[in-house]
């Protein structure tokens, strides 16, 4: 009888975990949502407002601190875009500056892993640019998932390079931020202190 109490509380502590496990799997989905929905509207057409993905709103409740700190670092020096001051000059989820209506989009969380849990996006961006197949084929974005101050929060954004390398947006920002620090001081870009996002358009 004893044996069986035993087998039992193991089984109840073994679907707890589960469920504790595929509850945070879920959630990881929601800033997910948040920058795909971002990223949907922008790409829909129409005259609805570009939605920055990079917003202080979203840095500050849909990304880690680390990732804020790190975009914020490298805001400081801007791409070559009169019309904002982005560090980037193109899309960085369909990794392009331009892009059709997102097609087929999918949203799906993974078994967590070390605490962070991968989302990964699937969509097709480019099917109005053509039917060849090159223009029919499925992008996806992978989405590095934490929990932090409670809340699940974007820590990282992994595309795939043109040789199909996956691109840490995280290692990217540094690398930014590297490639303006190591400049002599007469080639580097000047610092600023605001933040309007650029628009790919």
């Amino acid at each position: 009888m004893q044996k069986f109490a035993v087998s039992a509380l193991a089984l109840t502590l073994f679907q707890f975990s589960l469920g504790a496990h595929m509850a945070l799997a879920a959630d990881a989905t929601t800033p997910v949502k948040v920058i795909m929905d971002a990223t949907v509207s922008n790409w829909a057409g129409g005259d609805s407002d570009w939605q920055d993905i990079f917003g202080e709103d979203k840095l500050k409740n849909v990304y880690s601190k680390d990732f804020a700190a790190k975009y914020q670092a490298a805001a400081q020096f801007p791409a070559a875009d009169e019309d904002g001051i982005s560090p980037f000059d193109y899309d960085v989820i369909v990794n392009a500056q331009d892009a059709c209506p997102l097609e087929e989009m999918k949203i799906v969380a993974q078994p967590p892993k070390n605490n962070t849990t991968e989302v990964l996006a699937t969509f097709k961006k480019s099917t109005c640019m053509g039917s060849d197949a090159d223009y029919q084929k499925m992008t996806t974005v992978r989405f590095e998932v934490i929990e932090e101050g409670g809340k699940p929060v974007i820590d990282d954004i992994v595309t795939n390079d043109d040789n199909g390398n996956p691109s840490s947006l995280k290692n990217v920002m540094q690398d930014l931020v590297k490639q303006q620090q190591q400049q002599p001081a007469d080639q580097q870009q000047q610092p600023t202190d605001q933040a309007k996002p650029a628009n790919p358009q």
